[in-house]
């Protein structure tokens, strides 16, 4: 199978529970669990209840799995999302490392020092893979009305938008946790605007990727 082969969407009659689906699920879900379970056993409130919506997030997309057929590298990226995420809050870095505030994790981590931090890498990772969903998710229904959808200038700028606007929701979301639990400091208004340039630049890259990407493809069928 060729590389331009992943970024195509299932036909619908693909089967919704094949076994990539199926180990992806089971990491995701050991992993949540497992992650529940330290939070609790720490303290650390936020993450118990980041490991909760992380659970209720994967519900929605499996419900979406169902109507889109997303790749198996789709479903893979989305479990290693939540992996990345939940060891974002729950791994330790050494003290020597440079952090941002005073919690010693890899979310507090900066990787380039007032400009890039761990945080930063996921968010973009996320919401890039999030526009990538966005896209299979309009080229089935394109299909099912009889058309093909198209990487034009318009289509690419909604996905876009799409995935800009998923990860502003994200930032809606962890808004009442932090009026409802006095330990929780995500970092103020400079953090929530460093998430949201974070989101932007994973989504763009995502649709410069599905462009090139279905350049390539169309290349390769002309051959």
């Amino acid at each position: 199978m060729g590389m331009t082969n992943f970024w195509k969407e299932y036909e619908h009659d693909e089967p919704f529970w094949n076994p990539q689906v199926k180990a992806a699920s089971g990491l995701t879900a050991t992993f949540l669990l497992g992650s529940a379970i330290v939070s609790l056993s720490s303290g650390n409130d936020w993450f118990f209840v980041n490991a909760i919506m992380m659970g209720v997030v994967f519900v929605i997309l499996g419900y979406i799995h169902h109507y889109v057929r997303l790749n198996n590298v789709t479903i893979w990226a989305l479990s290693g999302w939540c992996v990345i995420h939940m060891a974002g809050g729950l791994i330790p870095v050494p003290a020597t490392w440079p952090i941002e505030g005073d919690i010693q994790v890899l979310y507090s981590w900066w990787l380039i020092p007032d400009y890039l931090k761990y945080d930063n890498i996921v968010h973009a990772y996320g919401f890039g893979v999030t526009t990538w969903v966005c896209w299979q998710g309009l080229a089935v229904g394109f299909k099912r009305a009889g058309a093909t959808l198209q990487p034009t200038f318009g289509m690419l700028l909604l996905c876009w938008a799409a995935g800009m606007g998923l990860g502003s929701l994200n930032e809606i979301i962890e808004f009442p946790p932090t009026m409802m639990l006095a330990e929780i400091d995500l970092g103020g208004y400079v953090n929530t605007s460093l998430d949201l340039v974070s989101n932007m630049l994973g989504s763009l890259v995502a649709v410069i990727a599905i462009w090139y990407c279905s350049k390539l493809t169309k290349e390769d069928e002309e051959e």
